[in-house]
């Protein structure tokens, strides 16, 4: 076993892919990689190392979650003038993008257009994705709660779809409320490492997104939970951040890569490369062998040609469609990619 990674790209590739042969095969037989066994992995480099370390991180999904991509899509049911100052985001008060739409809560009817479509296309999943820090703050006159309750029901009258929400930090009685409705998964993204975090949001904190989602596990409901990458953090910020996803026990975990709006604080923050997106999502699957890692915003600016890279270095899901202000790739030439690769859209079971 390779006792240290001081610079990986000198060590000899037949040392180094015994390392991650031991290492992925005791991950396979239930093992738990430590935190200084995922930072050897960061300093993993040069590109024929890193397609290594993702080719064993394949194995790990092939192994632990089999060949079923869970295929999902989103609507922004409330769109622009958030509270929130997330310096990632287009839809924040504080620096609203020129092209971020704004508008207030959908119609059931609307989002059931939107639901319709996204079950046509293959969707299994559909999230309901809405601004603002959260239900939770919704003034006592407000109604826009008991709408998206009644439009979650609805998806499940007229759809074949499972509906979810993310609809920012929620009590655990309005979580409760979501589950009894028939929510079973809510996105509520950590974004970050607890360190890493108060450099680009200050309206709330980490721990407030840890809240929620705790009180959404007690409800009953499945954490859809992860990150972005590419903010200006650092590896150990990642691996940070992954860690804490295997410690709140998340069932699915997105894996955001930024593509910069004009107008945001990050605006001018350079783009990950493919090859260190794909290093990321590797390093990803070796510490949650189990999860669902979902390839969500970003894939396409960033990874363009590497998808499919992508999706041999751990990816298991995919949401398909556009996203919240930005255009996605198209359902059709998803499916292609994935059966071109041997995968089955579809639902991925959840691994207890």
């Amino acid at each position: 076993m390779v006792n240290t990674i001081n610079k990986p790209e000198k060590i000899n590739f037949i040392i180094l892919n015994q390392w991650l042969t031991q290492l992925s095969n005791k991950i396979l037989n239930g093992y738990k990689i430590n935190r200084e066994e995922a930072l050897r992995l960061t300093e993993i480099e040069g590109e024929e190392n890193i397609l290594s370390l993702c080719e064993y991180a394949d194995k790990i999904r092939q192994g632990c979650c089999g060949n079923i991509v869970d295929l999902c899509s989103i609507v922004n049911i409330k769109s622009g003038n958030c509270s929130e100052n997330c310096s990632f985001c287009s839809q924040s008060a504080h620096h609203q993008g020129e092209d971020s739409p704004i508008y207030g809560l959908k119609s059931t009817e609307e989002i059931l257009e939107y639901a319709k479509a996204a079950d046509a296309a293959g969707a299994k999943r559909f999230c309901l994705v809405s601004q603002g820090r959260g239900i939770k703050y919704n003034s006592p006159k407000s109604n826009e709660f008991e709408e998206v309750l009644t439009t979650v029901k609805e998806i499940i009258a007229q759809t074949n779809l499972k509906p979810c929400c993310a609809l920012g930090e929620v009590t655990l009685e309005q979580a409760q409320a979501l589950k009894e409705a028939g929510v079973t998964r809510y996105n509520h993204n950590l974004e970050s490492s607890v360190n890493f975090y108060e450099k680009i949001v200050t309206t709330h904190t980490w721990q407030d997104r840890v809240n929620t989602v705790k009180n959404l596990k007690q409800a009953g409901i499945q954490a859809c939970t992860g990150g972005i990458m590419g903010m200006g953090e650092t590896w150990t910020d990642r691996v940070d951040l992954a860690m804490s996803l295997r410690e709140l026990e998340v069932e699915s975990v997105p894996i955001n890569l930024l593509n910069p709006r004009e107008g945001t604080p990050l605006g001018n923050e350079k783009k990950l490369t493919p090859l260190e997106a794909v290093k990321a999502i590797a390093i990803f699957r070796f510490i949650l062998p189990t999860q669902i890692l979902r390839y969500a915003g970003g894939r396409e600016a960033v990874l363009g040609e590497w998808q499919r890279q992508g999706l041999k270095s751990g990816i298991n899901a995919m949401l398909i469609g556009n996203y919240l202000t930005t255009l996605g790739q198209s359902p059709e030439d998803d499916h292609a990619m994935l059966t071109e690769l041997g995968l089955e859209g579809g639902e991925t079971p959840v691994n207890s």
